[in-house]
């Protein structure tokens, strides 16, 4: 099977390499998974650099969700082969491989009607702004959110999860095209930042100078400290990324305007309250089906996976880009699966 490798620190273009790799037979517990696409996020560019949270040893597998089918699977494992997955690999064997054998903890059931690259992108985006909004915000019927960088993918899944469950939406985003892209995920109001550099006024004029109860950030860097000035008495700040740089919340202001900051990093879950994440999974799949889950995605060739990443270096993405499978290779002498 063939395996994208980082083997040295650097951009997409310099740190990653295909390589063939043998596939790896179930152990106990465990499933191996023809993958047949997987999600890019911002932190797999993190993780090239050598910049992310974790810093696994070279060389290293990134890759943070996939999808795809149960080919094989190991004594003790509870799922069966032909089951369609989420996968939510740990590192250092990411999800950027055309096959991945895994526990079972880490497989999240699917079913057939949910294409694969639309299974591909639930986990990271759709968990994190679930978790923001709900969780985290315990955001009420008829409250206002705001949302920064809301033509990404994190972005625009909190935009439609908020209006699913009765907000008023404001997005912010950088450009004519993106902030129509968050008029489209359903925000009520785009306000696009090249246009109107006034954020602090734009959003007092659409709060009646009250502000938001809600505002899920995904930018940080100095749109932080407009964001602390938009937010309303008693509301909640939730940050959930920093693509624009890291941030800073003066304890003075959070005690003055009577706010909380509240953070919000989804893969701690797994180890601290694994079940919130399968409960998230599996109110995401039911939307899903109502229609409220469907991400817009872009689908490019596995092989090309430095240059996609490099189109999210570029902000080159609106929601979702894919990698895709056409063909996962299997040399287990016991599957039988047809898609091997």
């Amino acid at each position: 099977m063939l395996s994208w490798r980082v083997c040295t620190l650097g951009t997409p273009e310099e740190a990653l390499s295909l390589e063939e790799r043998p596939v790896r037979v179930p152990g106990y517990g465990e499933a191996r998974v023809a993958v047949e696409a997987v999600g890019l996020n911002h932190p797999d560019l993190l993780l090239c650099a050598g910049r992310y949270q974790e810093r696994p040893a070279l060389p290293f597998s990134p890759g943070f969700e996939a999808a795809g089918i149960v080919v094989e699977t190991g004594p003790g494992c509870g799922v069966e082969p032909g089951q369609r997955v989420v996968v939510v690999p740990e590192l250092p064997e990411g999800a950027f491989q055309q096959s991945l054998t895994v526990p079972e903890a880490q497989l999240l059931a699917v079913p057939d009607t949910m294409p694969a690259p639309v299974a591909a992108v639930l986990h990271i985006a759709w968990s994190t702004a679930h978790a923001a909004l709900h969780h985290r915000a315990a955001l009420r019927r008829g409250e206002t959110v705001l949302v920064t960088g809301a033509a990404g993918g994190v972005g625009s899944a909190t935009v439609r999860l908020a209006k699913a469950a009765g907000a008023y939406v404001v997005a912010t985003a950088t450009g004519p095209d993106r902030a129509a892209a968050c008029r489209s995920a359903g925000a009520d109001e785009a306000i696009d930042l090249s246009l109107q550099p006034d954020l602090v006024g734009r959003a007092r004029e659409l709060t009646a100078g009250r502000g938001f109860d809600v505002v899920v950030d995904v930018v940080g860097g100095e749109l932080f400290a407009e964001l602390r000035r938009c937010v309303a008495f008693e509301g909640r700040l939730v940050t959930v990324g920093f693509t624009g740089g890291l941030a800073e919340a003066p304890a003075n202001h959070v005690l003055l305007r009577n706010y909380s900051v509240v953070g919000l990093h989804l893969a701690l879950y797994r180890r601290h309250d694994p079940g919130l994440l399968r409960r998230i999974h599996t109110e995401l799949v039911e939307l899903h089906r109502q229609g409220v889950v469907a991400p817009h995605v872009e689908e490019l060739p596995f092989e090309q996976a430095p240059a996609a990443l490099h189109r999210l270096v570029a902000r080159d993405v609106v929601d979702r880009l894919v990698l895709v499978c056409q063909s996962p290779v299997c040399q287990s002498p016991v599957c039988q699966s047809p898609v091997c």
